[in-house]
């Protein structure tokens, strides 16, 4: 038997001799290899922390002290350690989560996949095991450089360093990326700290030095306090922590599981924050990982392990759609620049970038930062588009309400991956983002149905200045063009089974979710349902002609990839209720609650989002 398949938790690890640790770092890759090329997932991060996770499990007594992984895409060698060995149905109904989970594990404490949040938990869980008179036990936490960049880690710093007797461990995992390179002040400040090393050794010549001195406090006391100072913010800038009150230690190779151990037992062993400083290679042991493209490991499909290479070529999605309008707008209007939060590549911006290098913005991952500094790039003439994930403009939604609509900001956000995601789960569904957005006065949002809609959505939204415009689209391969029978009083009519009479069913359709919306009713008419089916495009605010519409139909229903509670039907209800109509109006969109990891497909048949479902509640 290997050696991994002794590890059923933390014990069996401590129990191994340090001479047996290479041995199993190898197999854990190995097994992570083999595993995640057959269902996919984040494999880059986890082959660089294989190291400094034994080291974790070695040193800490978990789950009795608490170990939070920051993002925590790179928990997969966490699951290994602490007994987890079936990734056959990783990110998998059923299957193990792509990231750390309560329900799987006892050794699991943060779940949200959100990044930079790592240290206010670590700093509330610490305190109040304090507070509680459980100060023995410890509490570390793992943020990458990365993470680093967002402005609440920044915060939760400000705030560790003035506890000074917090059993706190902050170990800063320094792979020099996020998804793509870290960028950034801070980024320069970890890259200085890699190849600057050598203070530890000027302080014992200084100790030896001033245990000589004949007089302490005398000149030479005082001329050697100054050399150290001076040579300290030259040779060592771990100043910039340990002037924030933080002990720090490092750097750590992080691959070298004897000096992890070492640095980490010291560091816990202080009796106060320490911030430990490791260097690690994302994607360490499989060469595909590690060549110029290995961006593109940091999350990947199903693959061929011995090349890397993906099994099936992914067809056209709804990303490039966006990528390629892009760069044509950039090439006609220089007022157009684009905004990311250290997303470049998934969200689009890369073709951007390689024309237009000047007018990229990387701000890291620092949404807030992005939607207000986009808002002062709009006062100074330019129109910024900014693109994320759906998921994360809720971090960014009193930037988006005060800073862009307030101010009236001619600002673009593109928010990719929204709706449904599936095999990310809980925090990486785009579920929010109309509910959010409907609530902040002048801001317009429009749904894409297709890949020229996306294209038109753009064009339409960078053309607007005086308010802040949302498009949003969802994950995977764009739609099938879908050609509009008519166009109303701007309103794109997708399908109509009335025959000349009167409408009896009136199917809103929102974005992605048009197809099933026509699907819908061409069941229902083959049950004789008068049916019509309306595509506004522009979902918020509900245009007037839309509620004039509805109100010449018997029934009215939307379909959309968001939030029951506050979405597009709820607003398209009460616009209908405003303007004196008692036309009703059901609703089908996501229920409010947190869905759990499965594909896209399963999501949408649990909760009812399917048009088998949806005719079914609509048959009269």
């Amino acid at each position: 038997m290997s050696l991994l398949d002794h590890i059923t938790g933390p014990a069996s690890v401590k129990a191994l001799p340090a001479e047996q640790l290479p041995q199993l770092a190898q197999e854990i890759r190995d097994f992570l290899i083999q595993s995640v090329s057959k269902t996919g997932g984040h494999l880059g991060p986890n082959l660089g922390v294989v190291e400094l996770t034994i080291a974790l499990h070695r040193v800490f007594d978990s789950p009795r002290d608490a170990i939070v992984f920051d993002t925590g895409h790179q928990s997969y060698v966490h699951k290994i350690l602490t007994g987890r060995h079936d990734f056959s149905g990783l990110r998998s109904r059923g299957g193990l989560s792509g990231y750390p989970s309560r329900v799987e594990s006892e050794h699991d404490v943060v779940e949200n996949s959100h990044a930079s949040t790592s240290l206010s938990w670590a700093h509330g869980i610490a305190k109040g095991r304090v507070l509680a008179g459980q100060g023995s036990r410890h509490t570390a936490a793992v943020i990458g450089d990365g993470a680093l960049t967002g402005g609440m880690a920044w915060e939760a710093l400000n705030n560790i360093a003035a506890d000074k007797s917090l059993p706190l461990v902050l170990i800063v995992n320094d792979n020099e990326r996020s998804y793509a390179p870290t960028i950034g002040g801070m980024a320069e400040h970890l890259a200085t700290l890699r190849t600057t090393q050598g203070y530890e050794t000027f302080l014992e010549w200084g100790k030896t030095t001033l245990r000589r001195a004949p007089v302490v406090g005398g000149p030479m006391e005082r001329a050697l306090h100054g050399v150290k100072k001076g040579i300290k913010d030259v040779i060592a800038p771990q100043g910039l922590f340990e002037d924030l009150g933080l002990k720090y230690i490092g750097p750590v190779d992080g691959h070298d599981t004897v000096a992890l151990e070492s640095a980490l037992r010291r560091a816990k062993s202080f009796g106060g924050p320490v911030l430990v400083h490791v260097l690690t290679q994302k994607g360490r042991g499989y060469e595909p990982a590690r060549a110029d493209e290995a961006d593109q490991f940091h999350a990947v499909g199903v693959i061929n392990p011995e090349t890397g290479l993906p099994f099936e070529v992914a067809g056209r999605i709804w990303t490039d759609e966006f990528a390629e309008e892009m760069v044509r707008l950039g090439r006609e209007r220089r007022d157009i620049v684009a905004v990311t939060a250290a997303m470049t590549l998934p969200v689009g911006l890369g073709p951007f970038g390689e024309a237009f290098p000047d007018r990229l913005i990387d701000v890291g991952i620092a949404e807030q930062h992005a939607l207000t500094m986009a808002s002062g790039l709009a006062f100074a003439g330019l129109h910024p588009v900014v693109a994320v994930y759906a998921t994360f403009l809720n971090r960014a939604f009193d930037q988006l309400l005060m800073d862009a609509a307030l101010h009236k900001a001619g600002v673009t956000v593109v928010l990719d991956r929204a709706g449904v995601t599936g095999p990310d789960g809980a925090s990486h569904h785009g579920m929010w983002d109309m509910t959010i957005c409907g609530a902040i006065p002048g801001l317009r949002l429009n749904a894409p149905r297709d890949g020229a809609t996306v294209r038109r959505a753009l064009r339409e939204a960078v053309d607007v200045d005086d308010a802040p415009t949302v498009i949003r689209f969802p994950k995977g391969n764009v739609a099938a063009p879908l050609e509009p029978v008519r166009i109303v009083e701007g309103l794109d009519i997708m399908a109509d089974h009335t025959d000349g009479g009167a409408v009896e069913q009136l199917i809103i359709g929102v974005g992605s979710m048009v197809p099933t919306a026509i699907t819908v009713a061409e069941k229902l008419a083959a049950e004789g349902v008068r049916t019509l089916v309306v595509d506004p495009r522009w979902v918020i605010p509900v245009a007037p002609e839309l509620v004039a519409l509805a109100a010449t139909a018997g029934r009215v229903a939307v379909i959309e990839d968001n939030l029951v509670i506050g979405g597009v039907g709820s607003q398209v209800a009460t616009a209908v209720r405003a303007a004196g109509h008692a036309v009703p109006v059901m609703s089908f969109g996501i229920p409010r609650e947190f869905l759990d990891h499965a594909s896209r497909g399963q999501v949408l048949d649990a909760i009812g989002l399917t048009p088998d479902a949806i005719t079914a509640a609509l048959r009269p």
